[in-house]
Parts: C-alpha cells; sequence; structure tokens
C-alpha cells in the first residue's frame, strides 16, 4: 500500500527563501492534523496505514518534506547554519501555505522536539501535542553519547545512552561507509532493522520501499545528514521549560527503542503538565512492524480534545 495513496494536494510553500514540499489529505472542513517527521526523514517517514486511519477518523492531514530531505530546498549547513526553531518555523509555514489556523501536532523522534518547540513557543498554533519516540527538547544527549563509547558507566543523573547494539553498529558503519545507491539503500534498511529494536517482527519489505523512494526523491540525499547538526545546537529558546505547555499532550515511546530508551519519553511526560504517557510494547524507534502504523494513529485518534 506504501506510496499508493493520493493526496488531495501536493504543493511548495515558502518558508523565508526555502521551498517545502508538502502534501495534504482528506476534507479541509475536517481537524487538521500536521506530521512532523524526524532527523534526516521525508514526509514519507509517515506510513501511508498511518495517514489513512487519521483520515478514516475524520482528520485532514499534512506531512512534508523538511529542509534538507525529499523535495524541499536544500542548504549549505557550513554557510547557513540552521537550528530546532528555524526548523519549527518551517513548520509554522507549511501550516500558512495550508491556510491552517491550528492543528493537531504530531512529532516523531526530532519531528517530536519540533513539536515540543511549537506548543513551547507557538502555543496559538497548537490544539495538541503528540510527542513519539522523543526525548526532551532542551535535553543534551551529548554526554551520555560519550561516556558510553567510552566504555563508562551511565550517569545516573542523565538519561540513559542508546543501546549497546546500536552504538556497535554505528561504529561498524564508520569503518564502512556506503557508497553508491545500492550500498547506501541496504544500509539504510540495516539501519531500520536495528532501530526496530529485535522484539516486534521487522518489515523489511516496507522499509525497503519507504528508503528506495526516500532516496530517489531526494534532490540531495547526503543533505540530510545536517539535521544532526542542528540537533546539537543548544540553543537558549530551547531550554525554556516544558512546564510551560499547555495544549493536551500525549507522549508515545516503544519499550524497545535503542536509540532514546524509554526514561527519555517518560521524561517528557513528566515535564509536561497533565501529559499521558502510552508506552508501547516492544516497540523501537520507528514505524516498520507490522500494525504499527495503525496502533500509533489510533493512539492519536484517541487523545483527549483531538476530536475538536
Amino acid at each position: 500500500m506504501f506510496a499508493a495513496m493520493k493526496a488531495n494536494e501536493e504543493k511548495f510553500v515558502a518558508a523565508g527563501d526555502l521551498q517545502l514540499w508538502t502534501e495534504r489529505f482528506g476534507d479541509p472542513q475536517d481537524p487538521a492534523v500536521l506530521l512532523v517527521m524526524g532527523t534526516s526523514a521525508p514526509g514519507i517517514g509517515w506510513p501511508d496505514e498511518l495517514v489513512e486511519t487519521l483520515l478514516g477518523g475524520g482528520r485532514q492531514v499534512i506531512r512534508f518534506d523538511h529542509r534538507d530531505t525529499g523535495r524541499s530546498t536544500c542548504v549549505d549547513f557550513q554557510v547557513r547554519p540552521y537550528t530546532l526553531a528555524d526548523m519549527a518555523a518551517d513548520t509554522i509555514a507549511v501550516l500558512d501555505g495550508h491556510g491552517i489556523a491550528t492543528a493537531h501536532v504530531v512529532g516523531a523522534s526530532l519531528g517530536g522536539a519540533i513539536a515540543q518547540w511549537l506548543a513551547v513557543h507557538r502555543p496559538d498554533r497548537v490544539l495538541t501535542l503528540t510527542a513519539i519516540m522523543t526525548g526532551p527538547m532542551g535535553h543534551d544527549a551529548r554526554a551520555a553519547w560519550t561516556r558510553a563509547l567510552a566504555g563508562q558507566a551511565p550517569d545516573p543523573d542523565d538519561l540513559p545512552p542508546p543501546a549497546p547494539r546500536w552504538l556497535r553498529y554505528l561504529a561498524e558503519l564508520a569503518q564502512a561507509p556506503p557508497t553508491g545507491r545500492e550500498e547506501q539503500i541496504a544500509s539504510a534498511v540495516e539501519t531500520w532493522r536495528v532501530l526496530n529494536g529485535g522484539e516486534q517482527p521487522f518489515d523489511e519489505n516496507a522499509a525497503r520501499r519507504n528508503v528506495e523512494l526516500s532516496y530517489d526523491q531526494a534532490s540531495d540525499p547526503a543533505a540530510a545528514a545536517n539535521h544532526d547538526l542542528a540537533a546539537k545546537r543548544m540553543t537558549p529558546d530551547r531550554l525554556v521549560p516544558l512546564s510551560s505547555i499547555t495544549a493536551p499532550s500525549l507522549v508515545i515511546h516503544g519499550t524497545a527503542d535503542p536509540l532514546r530508551p524509554l526514561p527519555h519519553g517518560e521524561a517528557v511526560a513528566a515535564q509536561i503538565p497533565g501529559a499521558r504517557l502510552q508506552p508501547i510494547p516492544g516497540m523501537g524507534h520507528g514505524f516498520f512492524s507490522p500494525g504499527l502504523p495503525r496502533r500509533v494513529a489510533e493512539l492519536i485518534l484517541g487523545h483527549p480534545k483531538t476530536a475538536t
């Protein structure tokens, strides 16, 4: 079913001098759900099954390609470095480009941090917040990674580092970086396999279709690595307490997430007043498990006040 859906509207919207590719599904009169993808992932990282489930629940849905992914504008990060706030401004441009004043904002991984930023700094645009497989936007994970890579015990006062299997995989990847389309696609599929966490089944066919389409649609596949650089820039706006969030908030997190273990999601929920934490047993860091996209969409639909 992947890539079989036809959007009601596909268009580029302006974000400053950037052009962001977007697609909208459903009745424009229905409540809007804005899907914000994670690091280095274009809009199609949100599975069609998830989108279709939201549509069946009476929502219109917008997904889009971040800057430096898919068909959106790529930038020279060394010349024009950008931050999480800049990526959040892009999401506002997407809403404006579709004439949407407020939306139910759903973010995954880095997109979850962007969604938090919006709920903190642009509460007028956020009806509800759903943060998936993410951590607090103000948490700097570099110290935990450094300790883990050095073989040191985790800091008990810090959020936990990624799972050893993920760190080993990254080390192996660094020793033999893939080159060319086929190697890079095979490597990306394996990356998603490891991120799947090893508990739920891995839908390799869905992952491969996603990776191939993402690679072939990208104007510059290498540009997506800029997201990692932006994520590491801990600007003051990211340190504003999440306790200021007033939007009804749902935190969805997998118990087998190898990149951001469950305490990251627990920390987000603990810092947002009234937030509800929904762990999913066996879920890793991604949507490539059979039935998982539908389950996540149903949780979004069941989020209090999402229907308003």
